[in-house]
């Protein structure tokens, strides 16, 4: 079972790829739940140069930059090998 850790989303890397999933409306969705008291479910990163790459959850990540979160709760998971 994978383990959540706390990462600073200042380290968190958005690929170009991702950057294209954000949805606005899904984002406001998000702050009210997370408004409300909603559990959070974990982003996905990988480990990359010296910083976090986003694999999964850009709009859980934009929603905690617009309510001022400094971090996020992260699965880091292994990147494919070819």
């Amino acid at each position: 079972m994978l383990k959540t850790a706390p990462i600073k989303i200042e380290d968190i890397y958005i690929p170009t790829d991702r950057r294209k999933e954000i949805k606005q409306s899904e984002i406001d969705t998000i702050v009210a739940e997370m408004m409300d008291g909603a559990a959070r479910k974990p982003v996905r990163v990988r480990e990359g140069k010296g910083r976090y790459v986003l694999i999964e959850g850009v709009n859980r990540l934009e929603a905690c930059k617009t309510v001022g979160d400094e971090t996020i709760p992260a699965y880091i998971v292994q990147a494919r090998k070819f």
